[in-house]
């Protein structure tokens, strides 16, 4: 996973989000701005990853200009490999893209598990589709998430991570932050 967040130095109030799984997702606090999704069988690999940065830097061009010309927005990883990889972190540093760390094996802090793929599963659950039909779906559901809905799942993430920050990074359950 990896989310690109709108904001100045506190924690990001907005992020935008790309799966590797089944597909790449790009959100704001206005709703989705950037979705493609991954041809059956294929890896998310250090290039495919930088491609879709690419698009991704692209889209932020285009769909928020004011955060292009201001550089206001970071970029957020999980820790895996293809994040890592010397190739993404060069394209980063090229385009000035400011990465924020994120904590490994911290599915609390990521909205897309957190927020996003539920809501996708309520849509689908239950129901067969062929590969397109899925996509149409998904594409179908992630549209109907509303502004409202993306600014509630980025105030929870600035909420989830006072709490890791309360619990200095160690493991709690719900909100039992001792």
């Amino acid at each position: 996973m990896a989310g690109l967040c709108e904001g100045g130095n506190e924690p990001p109030s907005s992020l935008k989000s790309i799966s590797g799984q089944s597909g790449q997702l790009g959100s704001g606090q206005l709703g989705l701005m950037h979705h493609e999704f991954i041809p059956e069988g294929r890896t998310v690999t250090k290039e495919l990853y930088v491609e879709t940065l690419r698009r991704l830097w692209d889209a932020v061009r285009r769909k928020r200009p004011e955060k292009w010309v201001e550089n206001n927005w970071f970029l957020m990883h999980d820790n895996a490999p293809a994040h890592r990889a010397i190739i993404v972190k060069n394209f980063l540093a090229r385009h000035n893209i400011t990465a924020l760390d994120h904590p490994p094996y911290s599915p609390d802090l990521s909205p897309p598990d957190y927020f996003l793929f539920p809501r996708l599963k309520s849509h689908l659950k239950g129901r067969r589709f062929n590969a397109e039909e899925v996509i149409a779906n998904a594409t179908r559901a992630l549209r109907r998430v509303s502004q409202n809905g993306f600014q509630a799942c980025f105030q929870e993430l600035y909420t989830r991570w006072q709490k890791c920050v309360v619990a200095e990074g160690n493991y709690f359950e719900g909100n039992a932050v001792e």
